[in-house]
């Protein structure tokens, strides 16, 4: 688990589809074969399975889902990653299940980090207790995107962004990454423009005020900043007026 997340952690904002090498421009490469592509998600060859799974990252086509879904099993790790994040762009309801279930058992900190993006992107109301495990207990990158899924799927439901917010705001606090702290901190403001003015709400306004006041990371405390910005609170716009008078943001 160590060696994984130092694998990863250089890449946590970024998806490792997005540093694939190419020699043209994109406007002069030609778009996947939908048939041909279809065809390759079925190989005998990790190689191909790979390339055809990368290809539904950019195109959408609903007859690649049960191929994809079947290729989660994959033996190969480079072809699970590309497939998460397929299935991430051919979003659709039998995935989540699968997702989940890779999710609690794969060893490739890659792997889940494509697993969550993905979730996020299914806004699915069964993905929120397993993002909530991941912001809890996975590798950095894979925290730093659960924070993010959870800002996606969470507002679908009030009883999910009740779920969602206390995890959110432990990890706002405690998280040793400041990049999962900051989109912790966003994640909250985007929940809380979802709540009315009650107890939940003010804890998450606490939070983001201490976060703002007391974090020792400036990316964490401009994310704090602009997410109380967004949310409107009065306390917290007092908050941000007094700190900049005093010249402490």
């Amino acid at each position: 688990m160590k060696n994984d997340e130092l694998n990863i952690v250089d890449a946590e904002l970024n998806s490792p589809l997005d540093r694939i090498d190419s020699a043209k421009s994109i406007a002069e490469i030609p778009p996947p074969d939908p048939e041909r592509m279809l065809l390759l998600l079925k190989s005998e060859t990790p190689t191909e399975r790979m390339l055809a799974a990368r290809a539904f990252c950019e195109l959408k086509d609903s007859r690649s889902i049960p191929l994809l879904i079947k290729l989660l099993e994959d033996v190969c790790p480079l072809v699970r990653v590309s497939t998460t994040y397929a299935l991430g762009r051919n979003t659709d309801d039998s995935a989540v299940e699968p997702l989940i279930a890779l999710l609690a058992e794969d060893f490739n900190g890659y792997v889940r980090k494509g697993i969550v993006w993905a979730l996020g992107n299914s806004k699915d109301s069964r993905a929120i207790q397993p993002l909530i495990h991941a912001l809890k207990t996975d590798i950095s990158a894979v925290r730093l995107w659960a924070a993010s899924g959870l800002a996606q799927i969470a507002p679908l439901r009030y009883e999910d962004i009740i779920a969602a917010i206390p995890p959110l705001i432990q990890g706002l606090r405690r998280d040793v990454t400041p990049a999962v702290r900051s989109n912790c901190a966003w994640a909250i403001g985007q929940l809380c423009r979802e709540l009315p003015s009650n107890v939940v709400y003010a804890t998450a306004i606490d939070a983001l005020i201490e976060s703002l006041v007391e974090d020792e990371d400036f990316g964490v405390k401009d994310d704090a900043r602009s997410a109380i910005l967004k949310v409107g609170d009065p306390r917290g716009l007092q908050t941000i007026e007094e700190l900049e008078f005093e010249g402490l943001i």
